[in-house]
């Protein structure tokens, strides 16, 4: 059971790291469609990065519940807890090296990303194999954590908040509009 685990977790982290890398130009690519702009990213702030991770984590999630649910009862709410672990490491490690450089550096922003994954789905291993969050209302708050994320990334990227974490460092604006 663990080996499988460890499998499902190892290509979760892949087709994440993947479907991030591709998700950054999809809206490029698409020619600014609205509907690529719900899972892609906008423009170059810190948010659209994040949401970069989040939309792989939130479609494996949904896979591996169905798969891995009956196994692991706790799989929403490790999730959940993964997901905005994974989602943290972002703007911490982001804002820490540039803060330590004074300017970033693209082969270290996409490190970023990577190591970002990985702790989610190094979390997510680590707490479902010892069967932690296994309450019921855990599992709700799981699912709604989950939901409420996928919610605030669309919506904020429609209707962002004139926050640093929501600005484009490349042209200054927000959301949608850059």
């Amino acid at each position: 059971m663990r080996k499988r685990l460890f499998f499902w977790e190892l290509g979760g982290f892949l087709f994440a790291a993947a479907a991030g890398v591709l998700l950054h130009f999809t809206y490029d690519w698409s020619g600014g469609n609205v509907l690529a702009a719900v899972f892609s990213a906008v423009n170059e702030s810190t948010w659209e990065h994040m949401k970069l991770l989040f939309f792989p984590l939130f479609l494996c999630a949904l896979v591996e519940m169905c798969v891995l649910g009956k196994n692991y009862p706790n799989f929403p709410a490790v999730r959940a807890v993964s997901t905005l672990a994974g989602l943290a490491l972002i703007p911490v490690l982001y804002y820490t090296y540039t803060g330590v450089l004074g300017r970033h550096l693209l082969w270290a922003d996409i490190a970023v990303f990577f190591l970002a994954d990985l702790g989610a789905f190094w979390l997510d291993f680590c707490l479902l194999r010892r069967g932690r969050l296994s309450e019921p209302w855990q599992q709700v708050a799981g699912l709604a954590v989950l939901w409420a994320l996928a919610f605030c990334f669309v919506w904020c990227t429609f209707r962002p908040p004139y926050v640093a974490l929501w600005q484009d460092p490349v042209t200054g604006l927000y959301g949608i509009s850059s």
